[in-house]
Formats: structure tokens, sequence, C-alpha cells
């Protein structure tokens, strides 16, 4: 015992020391930053949060393709809003989980937890069997400008195409300065994070503010032309297994839904060409295919010769920027970021070899991202280019995000569930 109280003493007097020897720094003149990112949650939390995404999701799919309940959708996207957006603070979300799995295929040093990688993986095997189900009422994202689109107006169809490309762009912007460890441009100008978590910055609540505005009037601006997941969603819908069908069973083309739908992912039925219009049509796709390679040849040299630009995103370029401006007397002051690097010690030669190799990387990702978007113009020309016969209204699947709009509208839905809530009530098979 008289050994271990000897000991005890002897820790306190070596803890008293040190607390003279470092006194605790005073920050009372300096605002302590406050944290962007939530506090990691515990395991079974995150657990919790995927079952709840899977529950959403199974229910959203039931209710767009099975139940056809507007209102289910709607109550449903109220739930995950304050679930996934409001408790969660936009946290388990797909859309930026692109920038995790970009990082982890080129970053050997980083690799994405396994609970990123379903939540990333699991909205799209539901798209492939069932549409858009994530976007209908489980996305955060999507359920608030849902919620707003109160007096939506209808977009001219060639504006509706052009913003179109543009989240195919972002995602893949996106995944080239996620990929090269440049930054992660999906999280840093998400548009609703400042208002789920409320502690952002003054600029970022002004731009939460100002998609709200916009989507009273203009149906889910940032979802239709500006989600990079969204993107990605509007390819595997195409091929899902099903979908959600305006009319149960005939269409009587009442153009109801058309002008209910306000995002634009109504398609009219076809009309019949005349052989001298089907001739014109077949040339100008031939023409178009012919020129698709050019199109793709011709982004990929634009992006290398803008790998200089590109590679600005980067911190080690922008360090390395920043050196050779002070040293070349362009910049009198000398920021905190360049006195940090040199009270490393390191040289600016290495410094400038660093972002030397930086530059290597982007002169291939400049071409990947150049011909990327190259081919987005290839596709959508190529599309527009090509006819399918239709007969009746119907959604177009890479558009529609399964909100349900149209089944309020529908004459031929009404008799249905009416149907359906006389056979609830009396409990007829």
């Amino acid at each position: 015992m008289p050994l271990v109280l000897m000991l005890l003493l002897f820790a306190v007097e070596q803890a008293v020391y040190a607390a003279d020897l470092f006194p605790t720094p005073e920050f009372s003149n300096h605002p302590i930053p406050q944290s962007q990112t939530p506090a990691p949650r515990p395991s079974w939390q995150e657990y919790l949060d995927l079952a709840f995404l899977t529950a959403a999701l199974a229910a959203a799919s039931f209710l767009a393709v099975k139940g056809r309940s507007r209102t289910g959708l709607f109550l449903l996207s109220i739930v995950s809003l304050a679930w996934l957006g409001f408790w969660r603070k936009g946290c388990v979300c797909p859309i930026g989980a692109i920038q995790n799995v970009a990082q982890a295929l080129f970053d050997k040093d980083y690799a994405a937890g396994g609970m990123v990688i379903a939540v990333f993986v699991l909205p799209l095997v539901f798209t492939l069997f069932f549409g858009r189900s994530f976007c209908a009422s489980v996305c955060p994202l999507g359920a608030v400008q849902e919620l707003v689109a109160v007096r939506p107006v209808q977009i001219p169809t060639w504006i509706d195409h052009a913003l179109g490309l543009l989240a195919y762009i972002y995602l893949g912007a996106a995944a080239l300065f996620a990929a090269t460890g440049s930054a992660w441009i999906i999280c840093r100008y998400d548009p609703f994070v400042g208002l789920f978590r409320l502690t952002s910055s003054a600029a970022m609540l002004a731009l939460s503010v100002g998609f709200l505005g916009v989507g009273l009037f203009i149906g889910r601006p940032y979802c239709r032309w500006l989600c990079p997941y969204g993107a990605i969603l509007a390819l595997l819908s195409r091929v899902s297994w099903r979908h959600l069908k305006i009319p149960p069973k005939q269409c009587v083309q009442c153009r109801l839904c058309e002008d209910a739908c306000p995002y634009g992912a109504i398609l009219r039925p076809t009309v019949v060409l005349s052989p001298v219009e089907r001739m014109a049509a077949r040339r100008r796709l031939i023409v178009v295919l012919c020129a698709a390679p050019l199109l793709i040849a011709t982004g990929a040299l634009l992006g290398f010769g803008m790998r200089s630009s590109l590679a600005n995103m980067h911190p080690t370029v922008q360090l390395a920027e920043q050196i050779r401006l002070e040293e070349t007397g362009w910049v009198k002051t000398r920021s905190d970021a360049t006195e940090a690097f040199r009270g490393t010690g390191e040289s600016v030669e290495s410094l400038s070899a660093s972002a030397d190799k930086v530059l290597e990387k982007f002169g291939l990702g400049g071409c990947l991202f150049g011909g990327w978007v190259g081919l987005v113009f290839a596709v959508k020309v190529t599309q527009l280019s090509l006819r399918r016969r239709r007969t009746d209204y119907e959604p177009d699947r890479s558009a529609c995000v399964s909100c349900g709009r149209c089944l309020w509208y529908c004459p031929e839905e009404h008799p249905r569930q009416e149907f359906i809530q006389i056979q609830s009530i009396y409990n007829m098979p």
C-alpha cells in the first residue's frame, strides 16, 4: 500500500508540474470555429439509418408501382425529410457517396466504408427494379423541393434538355476532383445542407433559400438539372424492370397528366411520318452517329488543354502557386498556409515537384473528363434523333421521378382507386 500511495503522489506531482510548465492557452480573443460536419454516430445508429433507407425505398417502390398512391408518396416524403434531412442533417447521402466511391477507386490510400458503399448502392438496385423510387419520396433534397412546388410552370422542352446536360457534367467533375484528392464539390456546394444543419455559412443558407424560391415555380430545379446522382439514376431507370405507369388500363389521351407533370416527364404519342420524313430522319441519325466520335475527341482535347485550370482545385497546386506569387512579388502579404509550409522546413522545389505530379494526373483526368462531356453531348443529340412509336401518353423513364402527381389527374385512375376503397371497407375478396 505505501508503494501505491507513493506512486499516486508522484503522478499527481508530475501532473501539477506539467500544468505549470505547459499552461492551457487562452483563446478568449480568438473565435473557435464550429464544425460543419455532425459528429460520428454509434454503429447501431448507422444500422438504424440503413434500415430506414431500405424500408423507405421499399415503401416508395410499392406506392409508386403497385399502390399507385400519390398521397402515400407525399406523406413518405415528409417522413424522409424529417429523418434523413433535419434529424440526420443530410449525412445519409447517396449523392455525396459518389465522391467516396470515386476516391476509393483511384486512391490506394483511401478506403470507403461498408456503410457508405451500402448507402450508395441501395438506391441503384431499387432503381433497376422499380424506377426512380429514391427520387420519388426518399431523398430529402427531392422531398423538400417536392413540398414547395406549389405553382410550377412548364419549361420549354429545348431548355429542359439543354439544362439536363449539366447534371452529367457535374457528375464527371465531381468524380474527377474526388479521384485526384482535390475537393468534394458535391458536399461543398450542396444547396440544402445549410437548411438541414442550420449552422452553415450565410452563403450556403442563401443558396438553400434561393433554390427553394425557384422551386416554387420550377419543379425540382436541382433534381432535374444538377443532381449528379440523379444522372446515374436516370440511366438505370431507362432499363428498370417495373416503372410507374399513368393509366391503369387504357389511355384516353385527355392530356391531363401532361398538364399536371411539373417536370416535363410525360411523353406524347408520336405522329406517323411520311416516307420522305422518315428518310430525312434516317439521314439526320446517320450524320449524328458519324459526328459522335468527333465530339468525344474534341472534348478530350479541350479537357487536356484545361488541365492546368482543373488542377488549381488541388490544395498542393494552390499552395505552390501562392508561394510562387509571393516569391515573385506579385503578392506582398504571406498567407497563413504559406507560413505554415515554410515552418515545416520542406523546400519549395519539393513542393513544385509534387504540384507537377498532380498536374500530370490532371492531364489524363482532363482528357477523360472532356471525353465524358463530349460523350454526353453525343448521346443527347443521338437520343433526340431517335424516334420510338407511342400510341399513349406515358412517363419518360429517365426524367420521371415517380412522384405520382399524374395519378391525381388521370380519369382512368379514379374509378380504380374508388373500387379499392370500397373493397377495403367491406373486406371484399
